[in-house]
Order: C-alpha cells, then structure tokens, then sequence
C-alpha cells in the first residue's frame, strides 16, 4: 500500500469543506456511506476490474456474516461482525489485513427471521478520527478509543424501551458534529434521539407520530443529514412518512406523505432503503415498486403529492433495499433486482433503465473516480460508467455473500462479505 505522509493529508483536508465531521481527509470513508454522507468518494486510479486474485491486496477472514460497511481513517479499519455463538463484535484491522483488537457489544438473541439475509451486525459504526462508534441490533451502543478503550456504553432497549420490529433492528446512527442521531421505529415504539458522542447521554428525544399501522410501524432506513452551509437539518424515513427535524430540539420542520397511498394502503410498506441529499434535491425513496420523491430542501409543513415542495415524483420503480445515489446532476436507482435506473435530477426524467447482474442487491451503489460501482448480494459488483448513457465497464466475481455496501479509501475499495474483508486495488 502507497502510504500517505500527514501533510499529503491536512492538504487535501484543507481542500474540501466537509460538514460531516471536524476534519475528515479525502482519503478516509469514516461512515456508512462516505466522508459526505452521499455515497461519493473523491479517489481516483481504482480498478475496474478484479477478482479474489487479481488487483486483490488481501483478504481477512471474519468471525462470522455482518451486513456493516467498514469504515476507514488513516490506517485502521473498523467493522462489526457475529460469530458462531451470535456474539456481536467490533473489529479493529490495519490496512494491511491485520486485525489488531476486538470488542465485545453484545449478543444477538434475536430470533431473525431471514438469518440469511442478515443479523445484528447490519448497522455500520463511524468515526472521528479519535474515536469509533458502534450500534447492534442488540441495542448495544458503544464508543472506544483507536486502542479499543471503552469510552462509554448502553443499551438502547433498557433506555428507550424493547424493540418489536420483525426482521430486528438494522437502522445506522449517524455522526454529525458532536451528536449522534438514532431513529428507532418500530411497532413498540417510534423516537428520534440526540445523544452527546462524548458521554453517550441523550440530549433530546421526541416522539415521532405517525398513523401506519402493522409492518408499516417498523422502518429499516438510517437517518441522514441535509446540509448547505451553515443550513441543516435532520431526516428521518419510516412509518409512511419522510420528516425533517430541527438538530437544537428535534422538532419538525417538514413531513413527507403520500408514500403509502391510504386507498391502496400495503400494510407491509416498511422502508428499508435510506433518503440521500445534495445542496438543492433530496431524494425519497420508499419500498415494494412504490413511488420515489426528489423534495426541494425549502419545504415546510405537510407535502402531498403535486405540492409545490416536491420537484418530481416518480409514481414506481423505487428502489427496495439500496439507497439512492446523486452525482453530477443524475440519480441513479438501483432496484432490488439488479435493474438500474438514470433520472435526471432536475426534472425527474428516465434517461435509462437497463439490467445488471441478475440477482438480489442489497447494498447502496457507490461512485469514485467516474464510475458507478453496484454490488450483488452473491459478491458481483457490476461497474458503470457514470453519465447519461449506460456503459457497462465490468463485472467482477468475489465468490462470497455480500450485503454491505462498499468502503473506498485511500486508492482501495474495501468489501465485506460474509466470509472476509477484502482490499481491493490497482495493482501494478
């Protein structure tokens, strides 16, 4: 691996005004998806193509399957995993394929029913560069130093009630600034909750009401961040609902509906895939072939269908279980079935559908050095050439399960599967 001296690093820091942590360096992925909370990477010179053998710097095997994206700073990598006895853990690795610590979060005693989908190892951690994150499914929340201290700890069922959610708890916490952010939906109970990084304490917890009912209680997405400037606000997705909420008090701002129709109500409608934000868009997605939204950041208060705050609204064809990706005025969907949609982002326009590999996808695409890459859940990663046309650049074969979506750092794609850690890169 090509290492990169601290000055290369506050360069290229001082570069990019970022406003998902304090100092993040280009070369660092230190959440679920990314350094901008998009999906985007800035590297360059990756591969295209690869294999177990070819432009593979090394693989690790894991202690068991997780569907958590890794997440990298400077030379450590920090993932979760269960083992043969469901324990929950989180694993500290170096970039060169070395694990150097492991902690124990919990135990999964979740009785999962698609336990070959997924675990309590679905929720990816994060970082700030001097300490890591990292919530189970168990509802264990932990922070350790880069040396695996522990900081601080708790469970999320004990604090703010059992979870009743069928397929268990997956949804990611996210990191901005000094709080992080935790959407707990679930048929027990709905809450959004700020929590001080530095002490775990929750500085505030609001309610969050809805009228779904049955599955639709229970929501698999992650909270993200819209930003612009010095502007932000907090998103949340589940429950038939899309809602922005104040960061001071959690307090809502806007509520997206009509992701549920109540004529046709599915009572099994539960989101899984997460909203994604640019500067002027927001995109909504929901679940089943149902409607996607791309909302403008301005709006306020309720908005149905043909309000003035959506800028489109794609009646079907969502994504399932991928979230959206937006790079350089395009959407790009990718469907549950390995089908990719193009949509313009301005106006909502298909500019293409075409098929990938034909299997299941359950990882988020991500984009790094103009391309697309899209991940199958039987370890295919489909690459695209990013742009208006469709071009389809490689398909690569990793032999392995894989849910979690990619890591690019530092010259390397990172993949996880459920029987090693991969580090993939152009090798010379």
């Amino acid at each position: 691996m090509v290492y990169f001296p601290f000055a290369r690093s506050l360069y290229s820091a001082c570069l990019l005004t970022l406003s998902l942590a304090s100092f993040v360096c280009a070369e660092n992925w230190p959440q679920w998806r990314g350094p901008t909370g998009d999906g985007i990477s800035p590297e360059t010179n990756l591969p295209t193509r690869w294999s177990t053998t070819e432009n593979c710097a090394w693989s690790l095997p894991l202690p068991g399957m997780g569907g958590s994206t890794p997440i990298v700073w400077g030379q450590r990598i920090f993932l979760t995993s269960a083992d043969a006895k469901n324990d929950l853990w989180l694993l500290c690795v170096s970039t060169q394929g070395k694990e150097l610590w492991r902690r124990q979060l919990g135990k999964d005693r979740f009785r999962h029913r698609m336990i070959h989908e997924g675990n309590g190892a679905s929720p990816s951690p994060s970082t700030d560069g001097k300490h890591v994150w990292a919530f189970v499914g168990s509802g264990d929340f932990a922070c350790f130093d880069f040396e695996g201290k522990e900081v601080w700890k708790f469970n999320a069922q004990e604090r703010y009630g059992k979870f009743q959610i069928q397929y268990g708890m997956h949804t990611t916490p996210l990191l901005y600034g000094d709080r992080l952010y935790l959407q707990l939906l679930h048929s027990g109970g709905a809450y959004v909750i700020a929590l001080d990084k530095n002490s775990g304490e929750t500085v505030w917890q609001v309610k969050r009401t809805s009228d779904a009912v049955a599955e639709c209680e229970q929501s698999y997405a992650s909270p993200v961040i819209w930003h612009n400037g010095d502007k932000a606000y907090l998103i949340t997705h589940g429950c038939d609902y899309a809602i922005a909420h104040r960061l001071d008090n959690g307090a809502e701002i806007w509520r997206l509906g009509d992701l549920n129709p109540k004529d046709r109500y599915n009572r099994t409608l539960r989101f899984v895939a997460s909203p994604v934000t640019t500067a002027d868009l927001i995109v909504i997605p929901t679940a089943k072939r149902g409607p996607v939204i791309g909302v403008k950041p301005s709006a306020e208060g309720i908005i149905r269908a043909g309000s003035s705050s959506e800028q489109w609204r794609r009646p079907s064809n969502t994504p399932d279980v991928p979230s959206p990706l937006v790079y350089q005025g395009l959407v790009y969907l990718c469907r549950e079935d390995g089908v990719l949609i193009c949509l313009d982002a301005k106006t909502g326009e298909q500019l293409y559908m075409e098929s990938l590999h034909k299997q299941r996808y359950r990882a988020s695409p991500v984009y790094a050095d103009g391309k697309i890459y899209l991940t199958a859940r039987d370890g295919v990663v489909s690459v695209v050439k990013a742009g208006p046309k469709f071009e389809l650049l490689a398909v690569n074969r990793m032999n392995d399960d894989i849910s979690a979506s990619p890591a690019i750092a530092a010259g390397r794609i990172y993949l996880r599967g459920f029987k090693a850690l991969y580090a993939i890169e152009q090798r010379k």
